[in-house]
């Protein structure tokens, strides 16, 4: 089941990203001659109109097919990739990355009016040390507000937490059965690497029950909502893309493959349909993201030698052509080899190392 879902996430993302380019291609008149989703050996094919649509034997990936898309092959026609405008062909390969965009917005904004689980109030556990436990909280407790401020939900307890007013106290209101009280609590700041960037968080030690309620919201808020969502996470995304290049980040901290990428979705089909739906959403969004970088054979390196194009007046040349996608696909697949081999050793290395010892 969970190579299922795997793959299907993996499938939704092909066909969304390559639809991009397909449809514009034949919005602006391109032949668009393949529509496949997968590499290698095709197991199904079909052929409607000018366009061959197949399923291959790797689901790693897909691809359009354009007439014309290749310089070597380029002769001139109407209604090849080069001989449309420059503005043209920048639509055409933006629009892949666009909808993976739009998809990830759509499924937040889906999840917040349809409802989701989310954590309540209550408190599940208390760590000895730490300031709840030393002000007389227990197991089973309830926060009902912080600093004067009402929490219903977990992720709001903890938001408000970092909010507060005095830095080394905080003021709970708390329900224990039917009696509420108030508790000044002690506050623990610690040190947390966030991504490659040091922050200071304020804990209690307390921890969250395993109680849950559903939350939905009206679907102009939702709306909202899947926005904020959205641009959070693109924010993030490239704040930690800036950390890496910058080398404030361990890229191999910081990638993950598709072994990673699976044992993710088994680990989140476990958690109910939402969670999957949840992750279908931030992967799109970072492939989208992934997909703009600047760098040869992306879309986003694409993009950039139209860039270069419209400032010289001509294309690259062949040779230069040849030689740029030659370099970016070398570094696409050591890329993509140093991820699977870092998937391997975070994700089964000390059974390597137990089975190794045994020999």
């Amino acid at each position: 089941m969970s190579s299922l879902i795997f793959f299907v996430i993996l499938g939704v993302l092909i066909v969304v990203h390559e639809f991009g380019h397909f449809i514009i291609a034949k919005k602006v008149g391109v032949k668009v001659e393949q529509f496949s989703l997968g590499f290698g050996p095709k197991l199904l094919r079909r052929k409607f109109g000018d366009t061959e649509y197949s399923i291959s034997a790797i689901p790693l990936g897909g691809f359009v097919k354009m007439a014309g898309d290749d310089l070597e092959q380029y002769k001139g026609k109407p209604f090849e990739f080069y001989s449309k405008s420059i503005l043209q062909r920048a639509m055409i390969i933006f629009f892949g990355p666009l909808l993976n965009y739009l998809l990830g917005f759509l499924i937040f904004w889906f999840i917040f009016f349809v409802g989701y689980p989310a954590v309540t109030n209550k408190i599940g556990g208390l760590k000895d040390g730490y300031g709840a436990k030393l002000a007389g909280l227990q197991v089973g407790d309830r926060v009902l507000a912080v600093d004067g401020v009402k929490v219903a939900l977990w992720e709001d307890l903890f938001r408000n937490l970092q909010m507060r007013k005095d830095p080394d106290r905080v003021l709970l209101a708390v329900q224990r059965g039917s009696t509420q009280f108030d508790l000044d609590v002690k506050v623990t700041q610690q040190q947390l690497d966030d991504s490659g960037k040091k922050r200071s968080v304020g804990l209690l030690g307390i921890i969250s029950s395993d109680e849950t309620v559903k939350v939905k919201y009206g679907i102009f808020q939702s709306f909202t909502l899947g926005l904020e969502r959205t641009w959070d996470l693109t924010t993030l995304t490239y704040q930690v893309l800036g950390r890496i290049f910058t080398g404030r980040l361990s890229l191999r901290d910081s990638v993950a493959g598709p072994l990673s990428m699976y044992d993710l979705t088994a680990k989140t089909a476990k958690m109910g349909l939402i969670a999957v739906v949840n992750l279908t959403a931030l992967l799109s969004i970072s492939l989208a993201i992934f997909n703009l970088l600047p760098f040869p054979v992306l879309d986003g390196g694409h993009i950039l030698f139209l860039g270069l194009e419209k400032l010289r007046k001509k294309p690259l040349s062949l040779k230069v052509d040849r030689a740029i996608t030659q370099l970016g696909f070398t570094m696409l697949i050591s890329l993509m080899l140093f991820v699977t081999y870092n998937d391997v050793v975070r994700l089964f290395g000390d059974k390597i190392s137990k089975f190794f010892g045994r020999l």
